[in-house]
């Protein structure tokens, strides 16, 4: 299987050394609260339900705080959470991009409890895929549980409106260039966008497209810099594709960009596969005849790749409950019951596939045999001062749509916050 993963994972073999005795609380009888903080409201509230379900299945007497906060992947939250944790009052437990997310911001503050001693007690170090283990922890620890595996770069569409207009899914740029003007001149949308966490998303597919998976990394090993010929050809490419996507896309959520391409305003939509879930348990489409997808274009062969995790705070309030929590996270029975009404896949490797549905045995078959890379956009690759810095990039170029400028600026913010050390 070929895997790239980001040049910030670490090895496995350390984090076998550590003390691993059993901490959990399997054998007590929970009571109290388990606060649980995440942005998972509205279409994808019904995931997290499946979990919270079962949870108060097995600890009747626990009640759940369902701390939601709206804000589509997590833009809300992450302020909230920072005030939260930088005022010592963390939630028991909270939902964070697996990756540099939390280690490169909440692990290196030293605000986060290591969880070696509960994968190894749940045999989680072969349940896990090896290099997803390797990107949740570092040297001294593991430090969050992952509940799924996304697809950040998968075009969506809906077959009859192609089937329509004469076009099929563009399985390169130069394709879709092609066909862009023909969508137009029907009163078509070519590329439905929506608010500027959403540009983040598609700069990335665009970006993979144009640099291939090896040059994609090497941005965030800081061998190849932003402003270099190939950064600012990613730029130049993904102002051409701007061209062709809706005028009000900063007053959209994201579901209103899926909506589009479902109603017909537009023909295409490049965003993670929790459109799927959308798609499939709210609007009630199924997958393959009401609606398809494809790898984003130029970027057929490789999974751009992100996972929601759990992790326990230092502090946290009902330590116990978490433990019981992470545990039912990390489970097949949990993982199985949340990602199908998620979209996503479960991050276990004995995951029932026959729970699922086409879109996600799809994912699977090509998470076994694609090119894994890591998502910008969702927390892998960079920690959250990158990240935070690349939304005023994004919107200096929404406005300039100057490449050579862009690619300056994300080499500073890079060197601001120690990309590639």
């Amino acid at each position: 299987m070929k895997r790239t993963f980001v040049a910030a994972c670490f090895t496995v073999a350390a984090l076998c050394l550590m003390m691993g005795g059993s901490q959990s609380a399997s054998a007590k009888e929970l009571s109290g609260q388990l606060e649980i903080f995440s942005w998972w409201a509205g279409d994808e509230g019904p995931a997290l339900q499946a979990l919270i379900d079962l949870y108060k299945k097995e600890n009747a007497k626990v009640e759940v705080v369902n701390a939601t906060v709206t804000g589509g992947s997590g833009v809300n939250a992450k302020a909230v959470l920072k005030t939260r944790m930088l005022g010592g009052e963390p939630p028991d437990s909270f939902q964070v991009h697996a990756g540099q997310e939390l280690i490169g911001t909440w692990v290196k503050a030293d605000r986060m409890e290591d969880l070696t001693f509960l994968f190894k007690e749940q045999g989680w170090m072969d349940a896990f895929p090896k290099g997803l283990v390797t990107l949740i922890g570092t040297d001294t620890g593991i430090w969050s549980v992952p509940v799924n595996i996304h697809r950040s770069n998968v075009n969506w569409y809906v077959p009859a409106n192609l089937e329509k207009w004469g076009v099929m899914a563009p399985k390169t740029w130069d394709d879709f260039f092609a066909i862009a003007p023909k969508l137009k001149e029907k009163g078509v949308v070519p590329l439905a966008l929506a608010q500027n966490w959403t540009a983040n998303h598609l700069w990335e597919s665009v970006a993979l497209a144009s640099l291939g998976p090896q040059n994609w990394d090497a941005l965030w090993s800081g061998s190849l810099a932003f402003d270099s010929p190939e950064g600012v050809k990613a730029w130049e490419l993904f102002g051409k594709v701007l061209e062709f996507t809706n005028d009000d896309a900063s007053s959209l959520s994201w579901q209103q960009a899926t909506d589009m391409v479902v109603d017909g305003r537009a023909a295409f939509n490049v965003m993670g596969d929790w459109a799927a879930g959308y798609m499939s348990t709210t609007k009630k489409l199924a997958p393959g005849s009401g609606f398809g997808w494809a790898a984003s274009p130029g970027t057929g062969g490789h999974f751009m790749f992100l996972a929601d995790s759990f992790g326990l705070p230092q502090g946290a309030p009902n330590r116990d409950n978490v433990l019981a929590w992470l545990t039912l996270l990390g489970s097949k029975e949990g993982s199985d019951a949340f990602n199908p009404l998620k979209g996503s896949i479960s991050a276990r490797t004995d995951s029932d596939l026959a729970k699922y549905n086409d879109y996600a045995k799809s994912a699977s078959a090509d998470f076994g045999k694609d090119v894994i890379v890591g998502s910008l956009a969702h927390g892998v690759t960079a920690n959250e001062g990158f990240m935070n810095d690349f939304a005023s990039v994004m919107e200096m170029f929404l406005k300039s749509r100057n490449a050579a400028a862009a690619g300056k600026a994300a080499q500073q913010i890079a060197a601001k916050n120690g990309i590639g050390k």
